[in-house]
Protein backbone atom coordinates (compact mmCIF):
# COMPACT_ATOMS: atom_id res chain seq x y z
CA UNK A 1 0.00 0.00 0.00
CA UNK A 2 1.49 3.50 -1.28
CA UNK A 3 1.80 6.58 1.38
CA UNK A 4 -0.25 9.50 1.12
CA UNK A 5 1.52 12.91 2.02
CA UNK A 6 -1.18 15.74 1.73
CA UNK A 7 -0.18 19.11 2.96
CA UNK A 8 -2.21 22.40 3.39
CA UNK A 9 -1.01 26.10 3.88
CA UNK A 10 -1.23 28.42 6.65
CA UNK A 11 -3.15 31.65 6.35
CA UNK A 12 -3.26 35.73 6.91
CA UNK A 13 -6.31 37.47 7.19
CA UNK A 14 -5.74 40.60 5.05
CA UNK A 15 -9.47 42.30 5.60
CA UNK A 16 -12.28 41.11 7.61
CA UNK A 17 -11.20 41.16 10.98
CA UNK A 18 -14.19 40.19 13.69
CA UNK A 19 -16.37 41.47 10.51
CA UNK A 20 -16.09 38.16 9.09
CA UNK A 21 -17.82 36.50 11.79
CA UNK A 22 -20.98 37.75 10.64
CA UNK A 23 -22.48 37.18 7.10
CA UNK A 24 -22.37 38.70 4.61
CA UNK A 25 -19.36 40.33 5.51
CA UNK A 26 -16.59 39.46 3.62
CA UNK A 27 -12.71 38.87 4.10
CA UNK A 28 -9.34 38.87 2.15
CA UNK A 29 -7.57 35.47 3.47
CA UNK A 30 -4.29 34.83 1.63
CA UNK A 31 -2.76 31.28 1.81
CA UNK A 32 1.46 30.96 2.60
CA UNK A 33 3.97 28.89 1.98
CA UNK A 34 4.15 27.51 5.43
CA UNK A 35 2.27 24.40 4.89
CA UNK A 36 1.55 21.43 7.49
CA UNK A 37 2.32 17.88 6.62
CA UNK A 38 0.43 14.76 6.81
CA UNK A 39 1.88 11.55 6.10
CA UNK A 40 -0.40 8.13 5.94
CA UNK A 41 0.95 4.63 5.48
CA UNK A 42 -0.45 1.00 6.91
CA UNK A 43 1.07 -0.44 10.10
CA UNK A 44 0.45 -4.02 9.30
CA UNK A 45 2.19 -4.79 5.78
CA UNK A 46 0.22 -8.33 6.43
CA UNK A 47 -2.87 -9.11 8.07
CA UNK A 48 -2.12 -12.61 9.60
CA UNK A 49 -5.66 -13.76 11.21
CA UNK A 50 -8.91 -13.84 9.72
CA UNK A 51 -9.67 -10.24 9.85
CA UNK A 52 -13.64 -10.95 9.05
CA UNK A 53 -13.51 -11.38 13.08
CA UNK A 54 -11.91 -7.90 14.30
CA UNK A 55 -13.89 -5.00 15.90
CA UNK A 56 -10.84 -2.43 16.21
CA UNK A 57 -7.86 -1.55 14.15
CA UNK A 58 -4.69 0.22 15.04
CA UNK A 59 -3.90 4.15 14.24
CA UNK A 60 -0.48 5.61 15.51
CA UNK A 61 0.46 9.22 15.86
CA UNK A 62 3.54 10.64 15.64
CA UNK A 63 4.69 14.20 15.80
CA UNK A 64 8.66 14.34 15.51
CA UNK A 65 8.61 18.07 16.41
CA UNK A 66 7.03 17.38 20.00
CA UNK A 67 8.58 14.32 20.28
CA UNK A 68 5.50 12.79 20.67
CA UNK A 69 3.69 9.08 19.88
CA UNK A 70 0.65 8.49 20.52
CA UNK A 71 -1.56 4.99 20.12
CA UNK A 72 -4.92 4.28 19.93
CA UNK A 73 -7.27 1.39 18.89
CA UNK A 74 -10.33 2.44 16.36
CA UNK A 75 -13.64 1.17 16.53
CA UNK A 76 -14.79 -0.34 12.98
CA UNK A 77 -18.35 -0.20 13.80
CA UNK A 78 -18.68 3.71 14.61
CA UNK A 79 -14.67 5.15 13.86
CA UNK A 80 -13.83 6.22 17.47
CA UNK A 81 -10.77 5.97 18.51
CA UNK A 82 -9.83 5.41 21.96
CA UNK A 83 -6.37 6.32 23.28
CA UNK A 84 -4.09 4.24 24.82
CA UNK A 85 -1.11 6.06 25.29
CA UNK A 86 -1.31 9.03 27.93
CA UNK A 87 -4.06 11.29 27.59
CA UNK A 88 -2.04 14.26 28.09
CA UNK A 89 0.06 13.25 24.44
CA UNK A 90 -3.09 13.02 22.55
CA UNK A 91 -4.17 15.79 19.75
CA UNK A 92 -7.82 16.76 19.76
CA UNK A 93 -7.37 18.36 16.35
CA UNK A 94 -6.10 15.11 14.70
CA UNK A 95 -8.12 12.71 16.63
CA UNK A 96 -11.34 14.66 15.09
CA UNK A 97 -9.66 14.52 11.47
CA UNK A 98 -8.94 10.86 11.92
CA UNK A 99 -12.59 10.29 13.18
CA UNK A 100 -14.24 12.08 10.85
CA UNK A 101 -12.57 11.51 7.34
CA UNK A 102 -13.12 7.63 8.35
CA UNK A 103 -16.95 8.07 8.81
CA UNK A 104 -17.17 9.88 5.85
CA UNK A 105 -14.85 7.33 4.09
CA UNK A 106 -17.64 4.78 5.37
CA UNK A 107 -20.79 6.92 4.16
CA UNK A 108 -19.60 7.48 0.58
CA UNK A 109 -17.69 3.77 -0.02
CA UNK A 110 -20.51 2.24 1.87
CA UNK A 111 -22.50 1.20 -1.20
CA UNK A 112 -20.29 0.91 -3.34
CA UNK A 113 -17.36 -1.62 -4.87
CA UNK A 114 -15.14 -0.25 -2.94
CA UNK A 115 -16.45 -0.90 0.50
CA UNK A 116 -14.29 -4.18 0.91
CA UNK A 117 -11.12 -2.62 -0.21
CA UNK A 118 -11.78 0.66 2.27
CA UNK A 119 -11.78 -2.18 5.04
CA UNK A 120 -8.97 -3.54 4.43
CA UNK A 121 -7.25 -0.70 4.33
CA UNK A 122 -8.03 0.48 7.59
CA UNK A 123 -7.62 -3.05 9.09
CA UNK A 124 -4.06 -2.52 8.04
CA UNK A 125 -3.88 -0.13 10.68
CA UNK A 126 -3.18 3.99 10.72
CA UNK A 127 0.42 5.65 10.68
CA UNK A 128 0.14 9.18 10.85
CA UNK A 129 2.83 11.77 11.12
CA UNK A 130 2.60 15.23 11.15
CA UNK A 131 5.25 18.04 10.77
CA UNK A 132 4.24 21.79 10.51
CA UNK A 133 6.79 24.38 8.74
CA UNK A 134 8.90 26.59 11.11
CA UNK A 135 6.87 29.30 10.32
CA UNK A 136 3.57 28.50 12.32
CA UNK A 137 6.14 28.62 15.21
CA UNK A 138 7.80 31.32 16.85
CA UNK A 139 11.68 30.37 17.48
CA UNK A 140 12.36 33.92 18.71
CA UNK A 141 14.10 33.04 21.85
CA UNK A 142 16.46 29.89 20.18
CA UNK A 143 17.50 32.18 18.18
CA UNK A 144 18.14 35.13 20.94
CA UNK A 145 20.02 31.92 23.08
CA UNK A 146 22.52 31.38 19.76
CA UNK A 147 23.29 34.90 19.92
CA UNK A 148 22.02 35.48 15.93
CA UNK A 149 20.40 38.10 14.83
CA UNK A 150 16.86 38.94 14.74
CA UNK A 151 16.81 38.60 10.63
CA UNK A 152 15.30 36.22 8.22
CA UNK A 153 18.39 35.09 7.66
CA UNK A 154 18.59 33.90 10.80
CA UNK A 155 15.47 31.96 10.56
CA UNK A 156 16.24 30.31 8.15
CA UNK A 157 19.43 29.00 9.66
CA UNK A 158 17.45 26.29 11.68
CA UNK A 159 16.87 22.84 10.63
CA UNK A 160 13.30 22.56 8.73
CA UNK A 161 11.12 21.00 10.80
CA UNK A 162 12.77 22.19 14.11
CA UNK A 163 12.27 20.07 17.22
CA UNK A 164 9.66 22.36 19.07
CA UNK A 165 10.98 21.49 22.72
CA UNK A 166 14.13 22.75 21.71
CA UNK A 167 12.50 26.24 21.73
CA UNK A 168 14.35 27.61 25.35
CA UNK A 169 14.15 30.29 27.62
CA UNK A 170 16.76 33.36 28.14
CA UNK A 171 17.95 31.05 31.06
CA UNK A 172 18.43 28.00 28.52
CA UNK A 173 15.41 25.92 30.57
CA UNK A 174 13.30 24.02 27.77
CA UNK A 175 10.42 25.69 27.65
CA UNK A 176 6.56 23.61 27.93
CA UNK A 177 6.26 22.00 24.20
CA UNK A 178 3.36 24.09 23.42
CA UNK A 179 5.39 27.40 22.40
CA UNK A 180 4.07 30.40 21.41
CA UNK A 181 2.84 30.55 17.76
CA UNK A 182 2.52 32.92 15.06
CA UNK A 183 -1.06 33.28 13.78
CA UNK A 184 -0.87 31.70 10.69
CA UNK A 185 -3.71 29.16 11.75
CA UNK A 186 -1.91 25.87 12.20
CA UNK A 187 -5.11 23.65 14.24
CA UNK A 188 -6.74 24.36 10.71
CA UNK A 189 -3.94 23.42 8.81
CA UNK A 190 -3.32 20.97 10.54
CA UNK A 191 -6.83 19.24 10.43
CA UNK A 192 -7.10 19.99 6.73
CA UNK A 193 -3.97 18.11 5.55
CA UNK A 194 -4.48 15.19 7.71
CA UNK A 195 -8.31 14.82 6.68
CA UNK A 196 -6.86 15.05 2.88
CA UNK A 197 -4.56 12.59 3.40
CA UNK A 198 -6.56 9.90 4.80
CA UNK A 199 -9.20 11.08 2.19
CA UNK A 200 -7.09 10.10 -0.57
CA UNK A 201 -5.31 7.13 1.42
CA UNK A 202 -8.68 5.54 1.98
CA UNK A 203 -9.39 5.68 -1.94
CA UNK A 204 -12.32 8.37 -1.88
CA UNK A 205 -11.07 11.37 -3.24
CA UNK A 206 -8.34 12.11 -6.03
CA UNK A 207 -6.41 15.54 -5.09
CA UNK A 208 -4.25 17.25 -7.06
CA UNK A 209 -0.88 17.25 -7.22
CA UNK A 210 1.02 20.13 -6.00
CA UNK A 211 2.92 20.03 -9.18
CA UNK A 212 -0.56 20.40 -10.90
CA UNK A 213 0.09 23.54 -12.78
CA UNK A 214 -4.04 23.24 -12.66
CA UNK A 215 -3.68 23.07 -8.83
CA UNK A 216 -6.23 25.66 -7.70
CA UNK A 217 -9.74 24.03 -10.16
CA UNK A 218 -12.17 23.27 -7.35
CA UNK A 219 -13.88 20.04 -7.64
CA UNK A 220 -16.07 17.86 -5.66
CA UNK A 221 -13.33 16.30 -3.70
CA UNK A 222 -12.16 20.25 -2.79
CA UNK A 223 -15.31 20.01 -1.06
CA UNK A 224 -15.54 16.89 0.13
CA UNK A 225 -12.66 17.63 2.31
CA UNK A 226 -13.45 20.81 3.19
CA UNK A 227 -16.91 19.90 4.94
CA UNK A 228 -14.83 17.15 6.76
CA UNK A 229 -12.04 19.66 7.87
CA UNK A 230 -14.96 22.09 8.69
CA UNK A 231 -16.93 19.23 11.09
CA UNK A 232 -13.17 17.67 13.01
CA UNK A 233 -12.44 21.79 13.24
CA UNK A 234 -15.35 22.49 14.78
CA UNK A 235 -15.66 19.77 17.68
CA UNK A 236 -12.13 20.50 18.47
CA UNK A 237 -12.44 23.64 19.32
CA UNK A 238 -15.69 23.45 21.06
CA UNK A 239 -17.28 26.04 18.85
CA UNK A 240 -18.39 27.02 15.24
CA UNK A 241 -15.47 29.37 14.45
CA UNK A 242 -16.10 31.48 10.65
CA UNK A 243 -14.16 28.95 9.16
CA UNK A 244 -11.76 31.33 6.47
CA UNK A 245 -8.57 29.36 8.08
CA UNK A 246 -9.93 25.95 7.24
CA UNK A 247 -11.39 27.65 3.67
CA UNK A 248 -8.08 28.71 2.86
CA UNK A 249 -6.31 25.90 3.59
CA UNK A 250 -8.40 23.65 1.34
CA UNK A 251 -8.68 26.16 -1.59
CA UNK A 252 -5.74 28.91 -0.70
CA UNK A 253 -6.34 32.53 -1.18
CA UNK A 254 -9.55 33.68 -1.66
CA UNK A 255 -12.15 36.01 -0.53
CA UNK A 256 -14.39 34.42 1.29
CA UNK A 257 -18.04 34.94 3.20
CA UNK A 258 -18.86 32.47 6.16
CA UNK A 259 -21.04 29.79 6.13
CA UNK A 260 -24.70 30.04 8.31
CA UNK A 261 -23.24 27.72 11.36
CA UNK A 262 -26.46 26.05 11.70
CA UNK A 263 -24.77 23.85 8.71
CA UNK A 264 -22.95 22.46 11.78
CA UNK A 265 -25.30 22.25 14.44
CA UNK A 266 -25.55 18.22 14.45
CA UNK A 267 -21.20 18.83 15.06
CA UNK A 268 -21.99 21.24 17.91
CA UNK A 269 -24.19 18.07 19.52
CA UNK A 270 -22.15 15.38 18.66
CA UNK A 271 -20.40 14.56 21.64
CA UNK A 272 -23.47 13.97 23.52
CA UNK A 273 -25.76 12.16 21.84
CA UNK A 274 -24.47 11.51 17.78
CA UNK A 275 -21.91 9.23 16.60
CA UNK A 276 -19.18 10.27 13.89
CA UNK A 277 -21.32 9.09 10.97
CA UNK A 278 -24.29 10.09 12.07
CA UNK A 279 -22.80 13.95 12.33
CA UNK A 280 -20.94 13.64 8.71
CA UNK A 281 -24.02 12.45 6.73
CA UNK A 282 -26.26 15.41 8.43
CA UNK A 283 -23.15 17.57 7.52
CA UNK A 284 -22.33 16.32 3.79
CA UNK A 285 -26.53 17.17 3.71
CA UNK A 286 -25.83 19.91 4.88
CA UNK A 287 -26.68 23.84 2.71
CA UNK A 288 -23.21 25.11 2.64
CA UNK A 289 -23.65 28.68 1.60
CA UNK A 290 -20.76 30.16 2.28
CA UNK A 291 -18.99 32.05 -0.57
CA UNK A 292 -15.56 31.90 -1.94
CA UNK A 293 -13.90 33.66 -4.77
CA UNK A 294 -10.21 33.23 -5.73
CA UNK A 295 -7.58 35.85 -4.98
CA UNK A 296 -4.57 36.64 -4.67
CA UNK A 297 -1.96 39.63 -4.41
CA UNK A 298 -0.96 41.82 -7.48
CA UNK A 299 2.39 40.90 -9.51
CA UNK A 300 5.32 41.84 -7.79
CA UNK A 301 4.17 42.34 -4.81
CA UNK A 302 5.39 40.88 -1.44
CA UNK A 303 3.42 39.85 1.49
CA UNK A 304 5.78 40.27 4.78
CA UNK A 305 4.85 39.30 8.62
CA UNK A 306 6.90 39.98 11.22
CA UNK A 307 6.18 39.22 14.91
CA UNK A 308 7.18 41.97 17.77
CA UNK A 309 7.45 39.41 20.30
CA UNK A 310 5.81 41.66 22.72
CA UNK A 311 3.46 38.92 24.18
CA UNK A 312 0.47 36.98 22.71
CA UNK A 313 -3.05 38.11 22.17
CA UNK A 314 -6.42 35.79 23.32
CA UNK A 315 -8.26 35.70 20.13
CA UNK A 316 -11.22 34.23 21.79
CA UNK A 317 -10.94 37.04 24.41
CA UNK A 318 -10.74 39.45 21.86
CA UNK A 319 -14.24 38.94 19.94
CA UNK A 320 -15.93 38.56 23.10
CA UNK A 321 -15.06 41.70 23.78
CA UNK A 322 -15.98 42.99 20.82
CA UNK A 323 -19.54 40.95 20.78
CA UNK A 324 -20.07 42.49 24.43
CA UNK A 325 -19.48 45.96 23.11
CA UNK A 326 -21.99 45.49 20.06
CA UNK A 327 -24.20 43.98 22.47
CA UNK A 328 -24.26 47.10 24.75
CA UNK A 329 -24.02 49.88 22.14
CA UNK A 330 -25.82 48.58 18.83
CA UNK A 331 -26.01 51.69 16.82
CA UNK A 332 -22.58 53.11 17.23
CA UNK A 333 -21.07 49.63 16.90
CA UNK A 334 -23.07 49.32 13.47
CA UNK A 335 -21.87 52.26 12.36
CA UNK A 336 -18.22 51.17 12.83
CA UNK A 337 -18.89 48.03 11.32
CA UNK A 338 -20.08 49.61 8.24
CA UNK A 339 -17.53 52.48 7.89
CA UNK A 340 -14.68 49.18 8.07
CA UNK A 341 -16.72 47.29 5.70
CA UNK A 342 -16.47 49.80 3.18
CA UNK A 343 -12.95 50.26 3.64
CA UNK A 344 -12.55 46.63 3.74
CA UNK A 345 -14.45 46.28 0.20
CA UNK A 346 -12.22 49.45 -1.36
CA UNK A 347 -9.13 47.84 -0.61
CA UNK A 348 -10.52 44.78 -2.68
CA UNK A 349 -11.58 46.40 -5.11
CA UNK A 350 -8.05 48.31 -5.72
CA UNK A 351 -5.91 45.16 -5.49
CA UNK A 352 -8.33 44.11 -8.04
CA UNK A 353 -8.23 46.94 -10.19
CA UNK A 354 -4.05 46.53 -10.21
CA UNK A 355 -4.76 42.87 -11.33
CA UNK A 356 -6.32 43.78 -13.94
CA UNK A 357 -3.85 46.89 -15.26
CA UNK A 358 -1.24 44.05 -14.65
CA UNK A 359 -2.63 41.86 -16.71
CA UNK A 360 -3.89 44.68 -19.47
CA UNK A 361 -0.76 46.58 -19.47
CA UNK A 362 2.15 44.84 -17.89
CA UNK A 363 4.66 46.59 -18.84
CA UNK A 364 3.33 50.28 -17.88
CA UNK A 365 2.53 48.43 -14.68
CA UNK A 366 5.80 46.31 -13.75
CA UNK A 367 7.41 50.18 -14.87
CA UNK A 368 5.33 52.28 -12.06
CA UNK A 369 5.50 49.24 -9.48
CA UNK A 370 9.36 49.21 -10.10
CA UNK A 371 9.92 52.84 -9.51
CA UNK A 372 7.76 52.88 -6.70
CA UNK A 373 9.16 50.46 -5.36
CA UNK A 374 12.57 53.55 -4.52
CA UNK A 375 10.35 56.38 -3.41
CA UNK A 376 8.21 57.78 -0.35
CA UNK A 377 4.50 57.09 -1.53
CA UNK A 378 4.59 61.41 -1.59
CA UNK A 379 6.45 60.58 -4.32
CA UNK A 380 4.85 58.34 -6.25
CA UNK A 381 2.53 60.58 -8.39
CA UNK A 382 5.53 61.85 -10.41
CA UNK A 383 5.47 58.77 -12.35
CA UNK A 384 1.71 59.33 -13.58
CA UNK A 385 3.06 60.95 -16.89
CA UNK A 386 0.70 59.14 -19.15
CA UNK A 387 -3.46 58.14 -18.42
CA UNK A 388 -1.94 54.29 -18.48
CA UNK A 389 0.86 55.28 -15.54
CA UNK A 390 -2.10 56.84 -13.40
CA UNK A 391 -4.30 54.47 -12.87
CA UNK A 392 -1.49 52.38 -11.57
CA UNK A 393 -0.59 55.49 -9.36
CA UNK A 394 -4.29 55.81 -8.35
CA UNK A 395 -5.07 52.47 -7.71
CA UNK A 396 -1.69 52.37 -5.17
CA UNK A 397 -2.84 55.54 -3.76
CA UNK A 398 -6.30 53.94 -3.01
CA UNK A 399 -4.76 51.28 -1.45
CA UNK A 400 -3.20 53.37 0.86
CA UNK A 401 -5.69 55.17 1.75
CA UNK A 402 -8.05 52.00 2.38
CA UNK A 403 -5.50 50.46 5.13
CA UNK A 404 -5.24 53.56 7.05
CA UNK A 405 -8.69 54.04 7.05
CA UNK A 406 -9.22 49.58 8.09
CA UNK A 407 -6.65 50.58 10.81
CA UNK A 408 -8.41 54.01 11.69
CA UNK A 409 -11.94 51.96 12.24
CA UNK A 410 -9.96 49.05 14.07
CA UNK A 411 -8.81 51.15 16.24
CA UNK A 412 -11.88 53.02 17.18
CA UNK A 413 -13.89 49.56 17.90
CA UNK A 414 -10.31 48.45 19.80
CA UNK A 415 -10.93 51.82 21.89
CA UNK A 416 -15.16 51.24 22.13
CA UNK A 417 -14.43 47.44 23.41
CA UNK A 418 -11.68 47.92 25.20
CA UNK A 419 -9.26 45.53 23.87
CA UNK A 420 -5.63 45.98 22.32
CA UNK A 421 -6.44 45.62 18.49
CA UNK A 422 -4.07 47.99 17.61
CA UNK A 423 -2.02 48.45 20.51
CA UNK A 424 0.15 51.49 20.71
CA UNK A 425 3.39 49.66 20.04
CA UNK A 426 2.00 48.38 17.29
CA UNK A 427 0.42 51.67 16.07
CA UNK A 428 4.13 53.60 15.92
CA UNK A 429 5.47 50.48 13.89
CA UNK A 430 3.32 50.26 11.63
CA UNK A 431 3.09 53.89 10.96
CA UNK A 432 6.85 54.07 10.74
CA UNK A 433 6.79 50.66 7.88
CA UNK A 434 3.68 52.62 6.16
CA UNK A 435 7.00 55.51 5.74
CA UNK A 436 9.12 53.42 4.18
CA UNK A 437 10.21 53.55 0.16
CA UNK A 438 7.76 51.40 -1.42
CA UNK A 439 5.52 49.93 1.22
CA UNK A 440 2.11 49.90 0.05
CA UNK A 441 0.31 47.96 2.92
CA UNK A 442 0.58 47.11 6.66
CA UNK A 443 -1.56 45.89 9.50
CA UNK A 444 -2.23 43.52 11.89
CA UNK A 445 -4.03 41.01 10.55
CA UNK A 446 -6.99 38.52 11.54
CA UNK A 447 -8.19 39.91 14.94
CA UNK A 448 -5.29 41.93 15.78
CA UNK A 449 -3.18 42.40 19.03
CA UNK A 450 0.04 41.82 19.66
CA UNK A 451 0.75 38.43 17.99
CA UNK A 452 1.67 40.14 14.64
CA UNK A 453 2.00 42.70 12.30
CA UNK A 454 2.17 42.79 7.96
CA UNK A 455 3.55 44.65 5.34
CA UNK A 456 2.69 44.40 1.31
CA UNK A 457 5.78 45.62 -0.79
CA UNK A 458 6.67 46.36 -4.28
CA UNK A 459 9.35 45.29 -6.35
CA UNK A 460 12.17 44.69 -4.66
CA UNK A 461 11.57 47.25 -1.26
CA UNK A 462 11.14 43.86 1.43
CA UNK A 463 14.70 44.22 2.59
CA UNK A 464 13.97 47.95 3.56
CA UNK A 465 10.97 46.52 5.73
CA UNK A 466 12.76 43.57 7.19
CA UNK A 467 15.97 45.90 8.27
CA UNK A 468 14.00 48.15 10.20
CA UNK A 469 11.79 45.68 11.84
CA UNK A 470 15.02 43.85 13.08
CA UNK A 471 16.12 47.05 14.13
CA UNK A 472 13.19 47.58 16.43
CA UNK A 473 13.25 43.65 17.70
CA UNK A 474 10.47 42.58 15.17
CA UNK A 475 11.36 39.20 13.85
CA UNK A 476 10.32 38.90 10.13
CA UNK A 477 9.20 35.69 9.30
CA UNK A 478 10.02 33.66 5.97
CA UNK A 479 6.43 33.54 5.31
CA UNK A 480 4.79 34.39 1.69
CA UNK A 481 1.76 34.46 0.21
CA UNK A 482 1.41 31.27 -1.86
CA UNK A 483 -2.34 30.70 -3.34
CA UNK A 484 -2.29 26.70 -3.48
CA UNK A 485 -4.44 25.32 -1.38
CA UNK A 486 -4.72 21.63 -0.22
CA UNK A 487 -2.12 19.26 -2.03
CA UNK A 488 -1.02 15.53 -2.86
CA UNK A 489 3.18 15.82 -2.72
CA UNK A 490 5.04 13.74 -4.43
CA UNK A 491 7.45 11.99 -1.15
CA UNK A 492 7.97 12.88 2.39
CA UNK A 493 8.70 16.80 2.74
CA UNK A 494 12.08 15.74 4.93
CA UNK A 495 13.40 14.12 2.16
CA UNK A 496 13.70 17.56 0.54
CA UNK A 497 14.48 19.39 3.61
CA UNK A 498 11.42 21.77 3.28
CA UNK A 499 10.37 24.25 6.26
CA UNK A 500 9.58 27.16 4.35
CA UNK A 501 9.26 28.36 0.69
CA UNK A 502 12.93 30.20 1.40
CA UNK A 503 15.93 27.98 1.60
CA UNK A 504 17.91 28.14 4.15
CA UNK A 505 21.44 30.56 4.65
CA UNK A 506 24.31 29.43 6.26
CA UNK A 507 25.58 32.32 9.36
Amino acid sequence: MAVVVASAPGKVLLTGGYLILERPNAGIVLSTNARFYAIIKPIHQDLKSDSSLWSWTDVKLTSPQLSRQTEYKMSLKNSTLQCISPRDLANPFVEQAVQYAVAAAHTILVESSQKDLLQKRILHGLDITILGSNDFYSYRNQIEARGLPLTPEALASLPPFSPITFNSDANGANCKPEVAKTGLGSSAAMTTAVVAALLQFLGVVKLPLSSNPLLRVENEDLDLVHMVAQSAHCIAQGKVGSGFDVSSAVYGSQRYVRFSPGVLSSAQVAANCLSSQEVITDVLKGKWDHEKAKFSLPPLMTLVLGEPGSGGSSTPSMVGAVKKWQASEPQKSQETWKRLSDANSLLERQLNTLSMLAEEQWETYKYVLNSCSNLNCEKWKEHASDARKEAVVKALLGARDSIVNIRCHMRKMGDEAGVPIEPESQTKLLDATMNIEGVLLAGVPGAGGFDAIFAVTLGESTNKVTNMWSSRGVMSLLVREDPRGVSIENEDPRIRGISSGISAVNI
